[in-house]
């Protein structure tokens, strides 16, 4: 029997999943997490672990052919599991295909057969391309597609919304921003740091390092996700969660070394974009969550600090960095 009370996240080792299932218990859910530790990491949920509420299903959901035990009695999916990073899409072509599109096409099918009515979607600032409305609205027309990662999530939207459609299933996508602190474990800060901490006196940066950035902290990104899903009334319901506000990767840089407390020499490339797929200015418009109410309590600057600040303190991750070219 289905239990209002009883929700699923995937990648609930991940980043982003594993700070939501902190969250959701405190709320007094009953959470199934789902991963297969491709990237996450099991320290992540050793909070989670100690909750009677919580219960994990290792699984991978791309290749296990009886995915739909896991999802059981559960009233609401919360769908986060991916390929997270858009740097390695030209490289291994099909990743993004099987971990994003595929997948997710998977949980719709286990959420139609199970009957399970609401879904939640994490998917990416990306699939705006480079678009030339700047800030940029959720109604805006996509232009052509600048990376397999982007087009992959952009696929997942498509289908959710056609599931949504066919089988009542009602459906809250998320556009994020890259999100940073506690628990971050790829991206640019991550490059930085371990280039720095091997040699504090010369960092590599991919392009010219004057891209625009939008960068928010997880603990926004999980208000935003809580407050989205409880004023989102529509069948389908989409929101960009970003921060009213840019910066350069030159910003970010002197705000790393900073915290470090060093000078390096930095070698800047000549490129406009640092790999095929990186935009050079992404920086979402969120006045439509903003009407619910939601406001980010923190800026890019605090955001990155602090991101770097629990770096240094766990240089494990930096250390043991899990491959996502794989």
């Amino acid at each position: 029997m289905i239990s209002k009370n009883k929700v699923v996240v995937t990648g609930a080792a991940g980043f982003i999943g594993s700070n939501l299932i902190d969250s959701l218990l405190q709320q007094n859910f009953h959470v199934v997490g789902i991963d297969n530790f491709s990237t996450g990491r099991v320290e992540f949920l050793n909070g989670a672990l100690k909750n009677p509420k919580f219960e994990f299903v290792e699984m991978d959901l791309f290749t296990d052919s009886n995915i739909i035990r896991a999802f059981k009695d559960c009233h609401t999916i919360y769908h986060l599991s991916a390929n997270a990073d858009v740097r390695f899409g030209s490289k291994r072509p099909n990743i993004d295909l099987e971990q994003n599109t595929i997948t997710t096409h998977n949980v719709l099918e286990a959420a139609r057969i199970e009957g399970i009515t609401r879904f939640i979607f994490s998917s990416t600032g990306s699939v705006y391309g480079e678009h030339t409305i700047i800030p940029t609205p959720e109604n805006a027309p996509f232009p052509l597609q600048t990376s397999l990662y982007g087009a992959s999530k952009l696929a997942c939207e498509a289908l959710i919304q056609a599931y949504s459609e066919s089988f009542g299933i009602q459906a809250w996508i998320f556009r994020f921003v890259s999100i940073l602190g506690p628990r971050y474990t790829h991206g640019h800060i991550v490059d930085f740091l371990a280039q720095l901490l091997d040699d504090p006196n010369q960092l590599q940066v991919l392009g010219n390092g004057r891209q625009k950035k939008s960068y928010l902290h997880i603990w926004d990104c999980i208000e935003g996700i809580k407050l989205g899903v409880q004023g989102g009334s529509d069948q389908i319901n989409i929101f960009n969660l970003g921060i009213d506000g840019i910066c350069e990767v030159r910003d970010s840089i002197g705000w790393i070394i900073d915290e470090l407390k060093i000078k390096p020499q930095i070698l800047f490339g000549t490129e406009l974009r640092g790999w095929i797929g990186d935009n050079p200015i992404i920086h979402l418009d969120t006045k439509k969550i903003t009407k619910l109410g939601w406001h980010p309590s923190y800026s890019i600057e605090e955001s990155v600090r602090e991101t770097v600040r629990y770096l240094i303190n766990n240089q494990h991750l930096l250390r043991n960095r899990k491959v996502y070219e794989r």
